[in-house]
């Protein structure tokens, strides 16, 4: 298991999967603080081109820092500007998943000239000023009136949203994130649920973490990389329109819907979502 040291010392883990593809694609998870391991191999995606799975500060193996300021979400892009160099690579093929959205982008702000393309997958969009309404998630939940589960989900929706939630709540509200409910899912969001770590989380978003927004999306709305979006036909966040929002940021942006996925597209579609990214790249 490789490894390298980020600018305060913590030791950080990566891992290599599969191979194929001109230079690695550097995947950063979300969760926020997921351990990479959640990716899998990217719905086989590793069988055509060689990914490298980083293991956020204090996530799985990589070391807890002394400093859990250092882990908020800005502060994170000089680990994977270390990840760079360790790496030996003049640029970066970059994928980040859900929140490590933000991730990305504030890498791709701070070091534009070391991007060579960024494949965003339902990620959030938060360093460049974008949000998404809790709103939209409900609306997302209404394309689910005809699961099985709709009428238990519901009131469970409710409570998160006026936050009243409990572990029993959001157990149930792991459905939403996929677009079918089938033992891959299942298997998913449980290896999600027991790898999330609440204090990692919260100082992952700690306040300030988004205080240079329009800085950002003004480096950004410059960014000559080029840029692919993949966003869920069933997530709440984002719905496809605000996927479509965030790709038009960029000028060389594109955006594409999976269909049937929701917040993992890769588990509710493996093959689609390794051909979309796949073809990308080789473009790239």
């Amino acid at each position: 298991m490789p490894t390298f040291d980020g600018p305060d010392g913590t030791r950080l883990a990566y891992h290599r999967m599969g191979s194929g593809g001109d230079g690695p694609l550097v995947c950063i998870p979300g969760g926020p603080m997921m351990r990479s391991a959640y990716f899998g191999d990217l719905g086989g995606l590793a069988a055509q081109w060689e990914l490298v799975l980083l293991d956020l500060r204090g996530t799985g193996d990589s070391a807890k820092p002394a400093d859990l300021a250092g882990s908020r979400v800005d502060r994170q892009a000089e680990d994977v500007e270390s990840l760079r160099i360790a790496l030996g690579l003049e640029q970066l093929d970059l994928l980040g998943h859900s929140a490590a959205g933000d991730l990305v982008l504030a890498y791709a702000a701070r070091y534009p000239e070391r991007v060579r393309s960024l494949v965003l997958v339902c990620a959030r969009a938060r360093t460049a000023g974008i949000d998404f309404p809790i709103e939209r998630r409900r609306e997302a939940l209404e394309l689910r009136r005809d699961e099985p589960w709709f009428d238990e989900v519901v009131p469970a929706f409710e409570r998160a949203v006026a936050g009243d939630a409990d572990d029993d709540d959001f157990a149930l509200l792991n459905r939403l994130a996929y677009g079918r409910w089938d033992a891959d899912a299942q298997a998913h969001a449980a290896a999600c649920e027991e790898w999330f770590d609440e204090e990692a989380a919260d100082a992952y978003l700690a306040p300030g973490a988004f205080d240079a927004a329009d800085t950002a999306r003004a480096v950004l709305s410059k960014l000559d990389a080029p840029v692919l979006m993949i966003s869920g036909e069933l997530d709440g966040s984002p719905r496809p329109d605000s996927a479509a929002e965030v790709a038009a940021l960029f000028p060389c942006g594109e955006h594409v819907v999976q269909a049937g996925a929701a917040h993992s597209p890769w588990v509710d579609g493996p093959q689609a979502f390794a051909r979309t990214v796949a073809e990308f790249l080789a473009r790239v």
